[in-house]
């Protein structure tokens, strides 16, 4: 009996972890709980081949299954959740930036479509915003939140700039979206049962404060071309 159970332990962790979904935030936390946010969000925000990972979804629903009142099957602790977001999120932009400072043009010249668009993407947020501010907004954004980091590594950005503002943009995405989770799943009893509309939800208003930004970009322009167009009236 004692080597069956021996026999039986390690094919039976195999066929649980080829049961998980890594798309699925419910199968990942049902599989590792919050192990599974420091690993997800690490490879998201530092490895190159974690742009498909569910990072806002995973965030959200680890801070729902934290509430109680949300009635899910998985229970998770909210201090066990917000370190392990932190630490992934964090650890994983600075591992991105080196791999980027090491890697310079090689990986500017890679031919993937989804992650070539997501580095122009990148590439327009430092443009436009300056250092510090593209890569707090970067977090908020899938694939961009992927490649910014070694970009900013690859073009030079100085290592104390990109670590504070990552530090400050890792901090408000990864522990303010585990909240905002934790407190719709204190209010709303059963709310798991509605997950995926309240995900979506709650990436899009993740979203508004770069869509502002994007409307006062282009509004400013706009009035510096009146006042030069006033200028030469005058």
């Amino acid at each position: 009996m004692l080597i069956s159970d021996l026999a039986s332990g390690p094919a039976l962790a195999v066929q649980q972890l080829l049961a998980v979904n890594i798309l699925d935030p419910t199968s990942l936390l049902s599989w590792a709980g919050a192990a599974a946010v420091l690993v997800v969000l690490f490879a998201e925000t530092g490895l190159l081949v974690g742009f498909f990972l569910p990072g806002d979804s995973l965030l959200f629903t680890a801070g729902l299954f934290c509430s109680t009142a949300a009635g899910a099957a998985v229970h998770l602790q909210l201090g066990w959740v917000l370190p392990a977001a932190a630490v992934g999120a964090l650890l994983g932009a600075q591992v991105g930036y080196l791999i980027g400072h090491r890697a310079g043009p090689a990986l500017l010249a890679r031919d993937r479509p989804r992650l070539a668009a997501g580095m122009r993407r990148a590439q327009q947020l430092l443009d436009r915003y300056g250092y510090g501010k593209a890569i707090v907004l970067a977090r908020f954004i899938p694939v961009v939140r992927t490649v910014l980091n070694p970009l900013a590594g690859a073009i030079g950005v100085p290592s104390r700039i990109f670590a504070l503002w990552q530090v400050v943009g890792g901090l408000v995405w990864s522990v303010g979206v585990t909240l905002a989770g934790y407190a719709l799943g204190s209010v709303v009893p059963n709310v798991d049962r509605y997950l995926l509309p309240v995900i979506a939800a709650i990436v899009i208003v993740s979203l508004i404060p770069l869509g502002l930004e994007l409307l006062r970009s282009r509004r400013r322009p706009a009035r510096h071309t009146a006042a030069a167009t006033d200028e030469q009236v005058r």
